[in-house]
């Protein structure tokens, strides 16, 4: 067994990666036509400067202008220290503290140096609107731009997303020391949610345990329903490691028995179609064909109409981002981006089925981040 020291590594990455991340940023933004860029404290000023400052009703804001100046912080002065573990002093960056009482909007509008802003989504309306009076003008939001530089992942990003892979792996290698009948739904996520720790994240960010009826709900969390002998359970489960990155995996599993007749042949046209949604992965295929590569499938299978979702999302930061592997997405993989592929049946008030693997596109094909196996795995009773 693995412990969080092992796995954890550092709260971020070195300086450097976040100061080409700057300057990228800044180029971007101004072939976009803006004067800057405004990011708030969440997943995007993390991935900018590797701060985990949190929002609160006082402005915390990273800028970013498209040309001239350096970035600048622009935080509270009682909130100096939520950045003290950022990249932000050693790359040079100013910070620029303030107290109750001053125009913190006006601030940020000389900084920016014009009106054309963009904003990170994390940004609250209790900040925005305040500031859109100062510009004089709406800012749009930032997504296109980071977007731009967040759906591409770095080596450093891939190591990470990697580790994840293999901390969560280590998870559902465990699982029968948990999951058997008798026990409730809540009993086994408990279990679950400590194993992740235990295997090299710093949390667990979400836990589903759907057993039987509940695994028909793409969505269930836990209950206090009892496992019972030849139940289909699914466990989709993740969480991150250092310095942030997410793992996400399902597998389903069966309680005492090998299913039989439509279930077991229902289950393996779902893993035929994960398999081929994961077998189109490579550079210039669009995340739309990726869909059809499992929908078709299912929809040749008489199982169309059970597959109620998209085919995956992408990962990172945060647990879902861009790129979205849905019907209607026509943007062209590229080496580096991440996304899961997790195609899934339910059949409501009876049972479901979901697998689920993240991969990453590399030059030509992809690698997946998890390698347990496919198959619905028996677990004793």
């Amino acid at each position: 067994m693995s412990t969080a020291s092992d796995q954890s590594g550092s709260s971020r990455f070195p300086s450097a990666v976040y100061g080409d991340r700057l300057e990228r940023a800044a180029a971007i933004a101004g072939k976009s036509g803006l004067d800057g860029l405004l990011i708030t404290p969440g997943p995007d000023l993390q991935y900018m400067l590797g701060s985990r400052a949190q929002s609160y009703e006082r402005l915390t804001c990273l800028v970013v202008p498209a040309s001239g100046a350096k970035p600048t912080v622009v935080v509270p002065k009682l909130e100096l220290a939520g950045l003290a573990d950022s990249a932000a002093a050693e790359l040079g960056l100013e910070l620029r503290d303030w107290v109750d009482g001053q125009d913190v909007y006006a601030v940020v509008a000389e900084l920016l140096g014009g009106a054309r802003a963009a904003v990170a989504e994390a940004m609250p309306a209790l900040h925005l609107i305040p500031l859109a009076d100062t510009l004089g003008s709406l800012p749009v939001l930032a997504t296109g731009v980071l977007r731009e530089l967040r759906m591409v992942k770095d080596a450093s990003e891939i190591d990470a997303l990697r580790r994840a892979g293999q901390a969560i792996d280590r998870v559902h290698a465990r699982m029968a020391e948990w999951l058997r009948s008798g026990r409730t739904e809540a009993e086994v996520a408990a279990d679950i949610d400590r194993a992740i720790v235990e295997e090299g994240h710093t949390h667990a960010e979400f836990i589903i345990v759907g057993s039987g009826p509940n695994g028909a709900n793409p969505h269930h969390e836990v209950s206090d329903r009892v496992i019972e002998p030849g139940d289909i359970v699914v466990i989709d489960i993740g969480g991150p490691v250092a310095p942030g990155y997410n793992s996400d995996s399902t597998r389903t599993y069966a309680i005492g028995s090998s299913p039989q007749g439509p279930v077991a042949t229902q289950y393996e046209a779902l893993q035929r179609a994960q398999q081929a949604a994961v077998a189109a992965v490579r550079p210039g295929v669009t995340a739309e064909e990726i869909d059809a590569a499992a929908r078709d499938l299912l929809v040749a299978e008489g199982l169309g109409e059970y597959f109620v979702h998209r085919t995956g999302h992408g990962i990172g930061l945060s647990v879902h981002e861009e790129p979205y592997i849905v019907s209607g997405n026509d943007i062209v993989l590229a080496p580096g981006m991440a996304f899961s592929v997790e195609p899934g049946i339910y059949f409501r008030g009876d049972w479901g089925a979901r697998i689920e693997d993240i991969v990453v596109v590399t030059d030509d094909g992809c690698e997946p981040m998890n390698t347990r196996p496919h198959e619905l795995v028996v677990l004793p009773g």
